[in-house]
């Protein structure tokens, strides 16, 4: 009898979840906007380059991105971003370290020093590393007196420039990780009889990883683009000291649209490729360190 009259009491309905509460609009007014503005800024501008390269036949296109002296931009490019990368996130990192982990006189000064090449106009940052290397400068002619080594006009001193220009990417990316690490964890490996290189190289390295690889890409990515800090140390001498981005802005001077688009291609892909596989050690280091 209880039964029967318990099947017959209908049940109540399960009270409906309250609708999430969103600071910004619904998700397919945010996509489309995110959408339409990266589009705009991004795509749009570089689809425009692929289709002004699509006029030129294969045989030019290939001449024009293979000739010597493209060739000998291209090395110098990519070769000396890479350099300026790698010296970056060395030093960055120790930068980062000092700047999070001790405490000294003038550590604030530093600390915005740090961010003087995102501040300061980058031919100002040309002239400045020029006046600094050259023959006569403070720098300069103390290295060629001493060492015998000249900077100013030659690829070292875009090395330099692209060193001085991606120091902020390295440090930025690396303090805040470096500063949210748990030094309980430092402290237990000390506690279990790890020396110190063992701490820093099992325990803190592989926090640090996946941000000090992000800070090496966008250096680098910084760096193959660059033009305002090192047209004034470089020299610019064909085939000794002429990085792409001049090269392609020479092609625009002599009105030479397709040509310059085209170099700018073969740079937007290789750039591509290397800041994709950068990504993918990135994603590797993150999932071997167990962070999603």
């Amino acid at each position: 009898m209880s039964a029967t009259i318990a099947q017959s009491i209908p049940l109540a309905a399960p009270a409906p979840r309250p609708a999430p509460y969103r600071v910004m609009p619904g998700f397919n007014l945010s996509l489309g906007f995110t959408i339409f503005y990266l589009s705009l800024i991004v795509l749009i501008p570089l689809s425009a380059v692929f289709f002004k390269t699509f006029t030129m036949t294969w045989e030019a296109f290939w001449a024009a991105v293979t000739s010597e002296r493209v060739m000998a931009s291209y090395r110098l490019t990519f070769g000396a971003s890479l350099i300026g990368a790698t010296v970056n996130a060395v030093f960055g990192f120790i930068v980062a370290w000092v700047l999070v982990r001790y405490q000294f006189p003038g550590k604030r000064v530093i600390d915005a020093l740090v961010d003087l090449p995102f501040a300061l106009p980058t031919a100002v940052a040309g002239i400045t590393l020029t006046a600094l290397y050259s023959a006569n400068g403070w720098f300069g002619s103390i290295l060629e007196a001493k060492l015998g080594l000249k900077v100013a006009f030659t690829p070292l001193g875009v090395v330099v420039a692209l060193t001085f220009i991606g120091l902020p990417f390295v440090v930025r990316t690396v303090q805040p990780v470096l500063e949210d690490a748990e030094r309980e964890l430092e402290e237990a490996a000390a506690s279990l009889g790890a020396s110190a290189w063992q701490t820093f190289s099992r325990v803190v390295f592989p926090t640090v990883l996946p941000s000090l690889m992000t800070g090496f890409a966008l250096a680098f990515a910084r760096a193959t683009g660059e033009y305002g800090s090192v047209i004034f140390i470089a020299g610019n001498m064909p085939m000794v000291s002429e990085i792409t981005p001049l090269f392609i802005i020479t092609k625009l001077e002599q009105y030479d649209y397709a040509g310059a688009t085209a170099i700018a291609v073969v740079m937007l892909l290789i750039s591509f490729v290397m800041l994709l596989t950068i990504n993918l050690l990135q994603a590797w280091a993150r999932g071997k360190s167990g962070k999603k």
